[in-house]
């Protein structure tokens, strides 16, 4: 097959990450691999949810929307409907789960770090690059809070960063686009730490089933793209590890 965009099928977009666009956030990224674009943004809160008052833990969640001219036809505000719609919450809750998975909420104390994602252009693995994006907004956060002494140390374990895998006219493909995604038979999302370990396996067949082979090429494509978004994602941080990554890997 020929992708759409003729890249080969182990080939990611291009992907840039612009550090601290926003003035005031706390910590702020803007992801674009190809014409997706995600703007996020980490903000501190002194509160936590009920379920954790008491309990000396944080916690970090997320909330995700896409702008209303962020798709081919225009897409309603969550304001203006009066609902986050089911998607957006199941992304959201996503984005929450998979960057909890690397920041130690025991540390943190009773607040709460929240994860802006907003989508100014779509064209296919926004949840992704929300995940990875999300968390160079979170670590850039903490890095700006330590300097004025406002968190603790070692609360980020590892790297983690996220990519899109699917099957599309029988072959497995890395990073897809909208119109590979509109047409695939089956759409995987993979969320991994720098120290190769899953966080998220998110795959469905969409139009025909899929077999253990393929399964094991599309995890085999996605650990690859992962591994690249961590390596862009070290750059443009300027560290290569975390105090307690060594540990986290063992």
């Amino acid at each position: 097959m020929q992708r759409v965009d003729k890249r080969q099928p182990d080939q990611m977009r291009e992907v840039k990450i612009t550090p601290n666009p926003l003035r005031y956030a706390e910590g702020s990224a803007l992801i674009e691999i190809g014409a997706t674009k995600v703007l996020c943004a980490a903000t501190l809160q002194e509160t936590v949810p009920p379920h954790c008052i008491g309990t000396g833990r944080g916690w970090l969640t997320a909330e995700y929307a896409m702008l209303p001219r962020s798709s081919a036809q225009r897409i309603p505000r969550d304001g203006v409907r009066g609902k986050i719609g089911g998607r957006s919450h199941e992304i959201q809750r996503l984005i929450g789960r998979v960057l909890r998975s690397i920041f130690d909420l025991n540390k943190f104390g009773e607040r709460t770090f929240i994860i802006d994602c907003d989508v100014i252009e779509a064209d296919g693995g926004t949840r992704t690059a929300s995940v990875t994006g999300g968390f160079v907004a979170l670590v850039l956060a903490v890095r700006q809070l330590r300097e004025k002494q406002k968190v603790g140390a070692n609360l980020i374990r590892d790297f983690i960063a996220a990519t899109s895998v699917g099957i599309v006219e029988g072959q497995a493909v890395l990073d897809l686009c909208y119109l590979e995604d509109a047409q695939a038979e089956v759409d995987m999302n993979v969320a991994m730490t720098g120290a190769g370990h899953f966080v998220e396996l998110q795959g469905t067949a969409e139009k025909t089933q899929f077999t253990r082979t393929q399964l094991d090429a599309l995890i085999a494509l996605g650990e690859a793209g992962c591994r690249r978004l961590i390596q862009l994602q070290k750059e443009i941080l300027g560290i290569q590890s975390f105090n307690n990554a060594q540990r986290q890997s063992k």
